[in-house]
Parts: C-alpha cells; structure tokens; sequence
C-alpha cells in the first residue's frame, strides 16, 4: 500500500481581503489532498471578511487589532495540528493540485526545509493593464528562476511543523520583506525548492499609484535584504536594470549643460529596455506589441519607486533603531526573533478564537 500524505494545516492570514478571500477558501476545499484544518487569523479587519471566512469550514482566529503578517503567520502556525504548514495569503487561489504536490515533494527530498509556488501570468481577478502587468512580471521571475533557492516566499509556500519550529517564527517586526528575513535563517539549515507544481492564481494592486506606493514601502527594506542578496537570494528585477533606471532621470540634469549630453540619459534607458530581453519577450508573447510597450513604461516607473524606496530605507537603517529586522536591536547577540521583540508592544492583545 502506498504510504499516507502527511497531514497539512493551510494557515491564511487576512487584512480586508473580502474581494479574494471566498475564492482563496473555496480553492482550498477543492484540493486533492484535504487539509487536516484551514486557519484563517484576520488581522482586525473592517470590511465582510470574518463573515465570508465562517461561510466555510475553518477555524477563525480573529485578532482585535493589526498586528501584520508576521504575527498572523505565528498565530496560525500555533493553533495548527497538522505535520505540514501550507502558509497561503488570502489574495491567492490554488490550483487544485497544490497541496499535494507540496507535500510529495517535501516527502521525496526530506533535505528540503520548504517548498513554494509559482504564480500563474493572469490575475485571479483581471481589473485593467495594471493589474495584468504586476501577474506578467511576478509570474516571470518566479518560473524563471524554479529550481534550488535560497528565497522561500509564503504567500504559497509549505514547511514541515518541525523545521518551521527549529527555524523559530516570523519576525512580527517586520510588516514587508518578512519572507526574506526567515529564509536567511531557514537556508542555514535547509534547502528551499521553488516549483512550478504547485501554482496559484494572484489578485493584485490595479491601480498604479497604488501599486508604485506598495513598491516604494517595500523597497525600504531592500538594505536588510542584502546580504541574503548577496548570497544568491531571489530578485525579481536585474541589477543592470535598477542602475541603469536609477541613473536615468538624474542624467537628465546633464542636459542644462549642452543638449549633447541628453545622450547619456537616452542611453541608461536604452540599457534599461536592454537589461531583460527574456522579460520583454515574453510579455511580447504573452499580449503583443502593444502591451510590451505600456508593459515596459509601468517598469520602467516602477523601478523608480524602487530606487527612491531604497534610498529612504538606507536612511532610516542610519537613523531609525527600530527599523528593520527585530535582530538589530537585541543586546544578547542570540539573532533570534519572534513576537517578544514587536516595538508596538502590539503582541499583548489576545485574539479571539472560532470555528
């Protein structure tokens, strides 16, 4: 007789996601290999979302203020029976299929320490060209790069219980980037598998203010990120690219001087087009020529939000204590995290708990 999957507990945090979260639950219940429990930990939120999550079999841990993702990860990882932790954010949907691929391929290499999903090139909920630029690009990366990594992401990624517990939770100071500063410690003891069997369906940002101010937070945070970086850590944008875009406007200024020198500007874009000609093909493949080139204008944008993202968090790594991993402000030199080190002081309220 072939031998029994192990036992999954799907942990889905949530912050006033009642667009996603019905799709994300019922993908869920649809898999091929159940999940011993689902736990949804909604993080204080305003809109239907408890409702929706009580329209399904889950257990509902429901915190009375906004603790991040980090915190909800915890939380659910505590209240989980299952020897596989599914962690699943609740803007995703899963292909059928997702679960057990994760968990055969975790029993197959008992090495690995994680495994994590690719997302698939349309949204779940297609809202405009914005949207259907962030899905291209996020999709891209992320196949391109399948394989050994040193980069677990979680908004579909599973860990066995025991390694999760050995690496120690997620730092609840860290409210973005918090999946790059667990797989710093996690790589130390195990491998990390990127695969394309296990797949999700990503609703994203559809506006593009909202998406460069996303990026712009999130780009603070690059500095803790580089030594992972370093490493050979995932990116999702090449470096030729965020120099050559960084460069460009602030050569523009060269054009006060003689006209000739607008050439230099003229040529970081052009390496800039140039940087990732896989990326550019493919969204010519994808949805032509005339989506290439709006796809190309958002990029281009979006890599400023990205370099002056980084430029205010390089100043508030110099400036700010607080900023940052939990491990910068400890005095014993032990660089473990977890809910113990939030500067908010926001892991004293206790949540409340159905299902």
């Amino acid at each position: 007789m072939p031998r029994a999957r192990p036992s999954v507990s799907v942990i889905i945090p949530n912050y006033n996601y009642e667009k996603t979260l019905h799709a994300c639950l019922a993908s869920v219940f649809a898999q091929t290999h159940a999940p011993l429990d689902v736990i949804v930990v909604d993080d204080a939120s305003t809109d239907r979302s408890r409702d929706i999550a009580r329209e399904f079999d889950v257990v509902l841990i429901a915190n009375p203020r906004n603790r991040g993702v980090s915190a909800a990860r915890n939380m659910g990882a505590a209240a989980a029976r299952g020897e596989i932790l599914f962690f699943l954010d609740s803007d995703t949907a899963l292909h059928p299929e997702a679960l057990a691929n994760a968990v055969d391929l975790l029993g197959e290499d008992p090495g690995l320490g994680c495994v994590h999903g690719v997302l698939d090139p349309e949204p779940l909920f297609d809202d405009g060209p914005v949207e259907r630029y962030h899905a291209l690009h996020a999709h891209f990366w992320r196949h391109r790069a399948a394989g050994e990594v040193r980069t677990a992401f979680f908004a579909l990624g599973a860990i066995p219980k025991r390694v999760f517990e050995e690496t120690g939770p997620f730092d609840e100071n860290l409210r973005d980037s918090e999946d790059v500063e667990y797989s710093g410690r996690l790589v130390r003891t195990h491998r990390i598998l990127m695969s394309g069997a296990i797949r999700g369906r990503h609703d994203d940002v559809d506006r593009l203010g909202a998406m460069l101010s996303e990026q712009y937070r999130r780009s603070q945070l690059l500095i803790a990120a580089l030594g992972q970086m370093r490493e050979g850590g995932l990116t999702a944008n090449r470096p030729l690219g965020v120099l050559a875009a960084a460069l460009t406007l602030p050569a523009l200024l060269l054009g006060l001087l003689t006209p000739w020198l607008l050439l230099v500007p003229a040529l970081c874009a052009l390496l800039f087009v140039c940087a990732d000609p896989g990326l550019s093909r493919f969204a010519l493949r994808t949805r032509g020529p005339g989506f290439l080139l709006y796809f190309t204008a958002v990029h281009f944008v979006l890599h400023q939000a990205i370099v002056l993202g980084a430029a205010r968090g390089a100043v508030r790594w110099l400036t700010e204590p607080d900023f940052g991993p939990s491990v910068r402000r400890r005095a014993d030199g032990t660089g473990r995290t977890g809910s113990a080190h939030r500067a908010d002081g926001a892991g004293a309220t206790a949540p409340t708990t159905s299902g």
